[in-house]
């Protein structure tokens, strides 16, 4: 299997972890979709990534599908539990780190328009989304030491990489003094190889 990914992306970051907890071998192809020569659309229509392309050929796009096939192709380090509550409450903390970045990365785009062009209302929406998103994710981590339940989930690792991309590109949001047990989460979660071994490189 092939992962096509950027070595920015929050959403490819997401994918890489998973496949390292998994302990998958996959081949690696770095592209960047906003690149003219870009080769993204010929995997994925939508041309975003990232993108698994299967050992059939067939491909798989969009994080939260990438990470839920992983997650069932081996026993190992299972990340989404088998069903019930526990499962829903894990993908709506993946939703909530997914709409953060979502977020994040209208900004960081907006940001690249020349400055007559930016939306600034556009913009502050989009921080709104961000800060309430920060906020929600403090109230329901709490004191505990994971996300969901007394275990490291795919939650974790939504949040983590959604916290990293707003220590890569956003250094005017200080969510680590704000909220102190989220910056706790995420040192701990960079203790883990997987997150080591992806932090974003400019």
């Amino acid at each position: 299997m092939k992962l096509i990914i950027s070595l920015t992306s929050p959403y490819a970051r997401k994918a890489r972890i998973v496949a390292l907890e998994k302990q998958l071998t996959l081949d690696y192809e770095v592209d960047v979709p906003w690149n003219a020569d870009t080769h993204v659309p010929d995997y994925n229509p939508l041309g975003k990534i990232p993108v698994l392309v299967l050992d059939d050929g067939d491909t798989l796009y969009d994080s939260r599908v990438i990470v839920e096939y992983m997650d069932r192709l081996s026993p190992v380090s299972r990340l989404l539990p088998q069903e019930g509550r526990p499962l829903t409450r894990v993908k709506r903390w993946e939703a909530l780190a997914d709409g953060l970045i979502d977020a994040a990365v209208t900004i960081f785009l907006e940001r690249k328009r020349s400055s007559i062009k930016q939306d600034e209302e556009w913009i502050a929406r989009q921080y709104g989304k961000i800060n309430r998103a920060l906020a929600v994710m403090a109230e329901q981590l709490g004191d505990r030491l994971w996300c969901v339940d007394e275990g490291y989930t795919l939650a974790d690792i939504a949040v983590g990489c959604a916290l990293g991309y707003l220590a890569l590109r956003f250094p005017d949001i200080d969510w680590k003094t704000q909220y102190p047990n989220l910056e706790r989460h995420y040192q701990k979660l960079l203790e883990r190889s997987s997150f080591q071994d992806t932090i974003p490189v400019v």
